[in-house]
């Protein structure tokens, strides 16, 4: 016999705050948009084709040196140290990122694993910048913004690590899953998400001390 799911008890959670890097690139620095610094060993993520269209780059979201997280998470519950990594297929929602491409839909509900990415890396020497480029050789992408972390309770309702969904549907549909990185509308980067909606990458606290990162789950809702 199965063991019934017990709903998870959360902390407080991580505000993100974000600040201008003035052109400077942060390599291996957290930072959102931008490009990333991957360690040498490590494949850019992609969703993978068919023979015809090829592989899809999926958009760098952000990269969070660990250590910086550490004194606001006095659980452990997130590394303190190596590099972590969010990638997901988010373009239709920036007006500076849209293609226009309809191959691909990632709309309000649960969202297909081969269309986002959580990666960890125990190490942060030795990366390698990849910088992706537009059908002009331009670099693709917004500029870099550098990230700073307060703690914020657990219910804060923008952009945050761990804590509980700010939605209360989303929490609803998966009470045994913590808030990995809680992503709200922007109008600086002009990114929309229907109505007030939010991004949700979730994670079962024994696959996040476990760093079964790949075990993640993303889900998009909105009123």
């Amino acid at each position: 016999m199965l063991a019934e799911s017990q709903p998870v008890t959360f902390m407080n959670s991580i505000k993100i705050n974000f600040r201008s890097a003035e052109g400077n690139p942060l390599k291996g620095q957290s930072k959102w948009w931008g490009q990333v610094d991957l360690p040498e060993d490590a494949d850019y993520p992609v969703i993978p084709y068919d023979d015809e269209y090829g592989d899809d780059p999926l958009t760098f979201l952000c990269q969070i040196r660990c250590a910086d997280l550490a004194g606001c998470d006095p659980d452990n519950l997130l590394p303190h140290e190596g590099m972590l990594y969010f990638f997901a297929a988010i373009d239709e929602y920036v007006d500076a990122l849209g293609s226009g491409d309809d191959e691909l839909h990632n709309g309000l509900g649960e969202w297909s694993p081969e269309t986002f990415r959580v990666i960890y890396s125990p190490d942060e020497t030795g990366l390698e910048t990849h910088v992706l480029t537009d059908s002009d050789g331009q670099p693709f992408g917004l500029p870099a913004e550098g990230l700073s972390f307060e703690t914020a309770d657990s219910n804060y309702d923008s952009f945050k690590l761990l804590g509980r969904p700010y939605y209360d549907e989303i929490q609803e549909l998966y009470p045994d899953y913590l808030c990995l990185l809680q992503i709200d509308e922007n109008d600086g980067w002009r990114l929309r998400l229907y109505d007030c909606g939010m991004i949700c990458f979730l994670i079962r606290p024994e696959d996040l001390k476990a760093r079964r990162f790949s075990e993640a789950k993303v889900y998009f809702h909105s009123f």
